[in-house]
């Protein structure tokens, strides 16, 4: 019983966690909207110049990289994009919310999907925020599959049993 409780609850934290994720989504899609009424070149070189940064060192480089990547942009398509992950992100959380299989294998598949990125990137720029992110997604992706294959293999086997008696 208490293996059942335990089970639920770590599916709600991971409902939690994935529907935080689809808030700061939103919150970003908002605040991206918000960038489009305004010069985000000029936002950027301002920002660089009131803190003194070297424009040619990396971090400068980067804003100035996302501003014109930004500009050039096409909107709609990054919208869509957003929507949809938000989407995801809300689908995730409700389904493992409510203890569903789909919801079960919609968030391990969808974090299975960024287990090869997440490995190149620990390849080409080790950090400890990459090893965590790697640990931590790996680790869910890994539960999620052991609860879908404990699912479809020993429930079965328990409702024929009950159906026998």
């Amino acid at each position: 019983m208490s293996t059942d409780r335990s089970e639920h609850t770590t599916l709600r934290v991971i409902a939690v966690f994935e529907a935080t994720k689809g808030v700061l989504a939103i919150l970003l899609t908002i605040g991206l909207i918000e960038l489009m009424h305004h010069d985000v070149r000029l936002i950027v070189h301002n920002i660089i110049g009131h803190y003194g940064l070297n424009a040619n060192s990396r971090f400068p480089t980067l804003l100035e990289h996302g501003a014109d990547v930004f500009y050039d942009a096409n909107k709609l398509i990054w919208f869509a994009l957003a929507v949809a992950y938000i989407g995801v992100r809300f689908s995730e959380a409700y389904g493992l919310w409510h203890n569903k299989i789909w919801g079960e294998s919609l968030t391990a598949f969808s974090g299975g999907l960024y287990l090869p990125f997440e490995v190149l990137h620990m390849w080409h720029s080790p950090s400890w925020s990459s090893l965590l992110v790697l640990i931590g997604n790996t680790s869910m992706v890994v539960y999620l599959v052991g609860q879908l294959w404990q699912r479809t293999t020993f429930e079965p086997l328990a409702n024929n049993k009950k159906q026998q008696k």
